[in-house]
């Protein structure tokens, strides 16, 4: 990487680049991730116990998860339906991204895409809140349905997980798609002819020839949409009822109404372990590596 920026910009700059972006790893990246560490295995004292003979490291607030059921519950119940929502992101996302990779023009492909950026042009937290006014028990599309004649009566969408799981795919689709895209471009296209003219039908063609070469592309968003789901906070709370929280919304509590920043860093961090070990998986079943990711 040095001897690339070197070339283009010259040592002082590349360093001065190199620099800036270790500093922003340290600071933002690894000390927070280390102090949340830290805090999670000490007790949660008065700033006159901090440092006194209270103040030792134990496994207690990793206890708590698992000896409190509920919160147990919600915990795997988050990293399912964190699961769940990449799946069906990736269901929506990869035909979006064949198409616009190897299917529409250059100039359906690049109005597409701009289609699909200007909404998130908008606050996360306003697209999540119209969802809330589209899936409202008396909203336009309990309108339209009933109007069309497909329901008798309006459908409670919000009463579950359903509104989170629409939210978070649409929320989350453009961290699918692009990486998918990307992967799917540069493939050769005269790959796909050739396995359609030696016979090959479309799922074969493109579970043989293109699906192997999107690997990368796939593994990366399936990475990034799982991360984000599992650590949203917005959605679960703007489209989830009372009886769908979500894990996020509990370390919430931890930190700012229950006060307890050391509880609130040991549910956190075990969250982070999951999205590593998600990493990891996902990395094994692709067989990629962090370079291929990288690309």
């Amino acid at each position: 990487m040095f001897s690339q920026l070197k070339a283009r910009f010259g040592s002082g700059l590349a360093v001065g680049i190199i620099g800036m972006i270790a500093i922003w790893l340290i600071a933002l990246v690894i000390l927070p991730q280390l102090l949340m560490v830290d805090y999670s295995f000490r007790p949660n004292l008065l700033p006159a116990d901090i440092g006194g003979p209270k103040d030792v490291y134990s496994l207690t607030n990793y206890e708590t998860l698992f000896s409190n059921k509920i919160h147990l519950a919600i915990f795997f119940k988050t990293i399912w339906s964190s699961v769940l929502v990449t799946s069906l992101t990736l269901v929506v996302s990869y035909p979006i991204a064949f198409y616009l990779a190897k299917v529409a023009t250059p100039q359906k492909s690049a109005l597409c895409l701009l289609l699909l950026i200007i909404p998130f042009w908008i606050n996360e937290i306003l697209r999540t809140f119209s969802w809330y006014i589209i899936l409202a028990y008396k909203g336009p599309l309990n309108a339209l349905l009933l109007g069309v004649g497909i329901i008798d009566r309006p459908i409670r969408f919000l009463s579950g997980d359903g509104g989170v799981l629409i939210g978070m795919v649409y929320a989350y689709i453009l961290f699918m798609i692009f990486p998918i895209y990307n992967a799917i471009e540069s493939l050769d296209t005269n790959q796909i002819k050739a396995a359609r003219n030696l016979g090959a039908g479309w799922i074969r063609t493109h579970w043989r020839v293109v699906i192997p070469h999107a690997k990368p592309g796939i593994a990366t968003g399936c990475i990034m949409t799982f991360m984000l789901a599992a650590g949203s906070y917005a959605v679960p709370a703007l489209l989830g009822s009372p009886g769908s929280r979500w894990f996020t919304q509990i370390i919430y509590n931890w930190f700012f109404e229950g006060g307890d920043w050391n509880q609130g860093a040991a549910y956190a961090f075990l969250l982070l372990v999951i999205c590593i070990g998600f990493i990891a998986l996902v990395m094994r079943v692709f067989k990629v590596g962090l370079g291929d990711i990288a690309k």
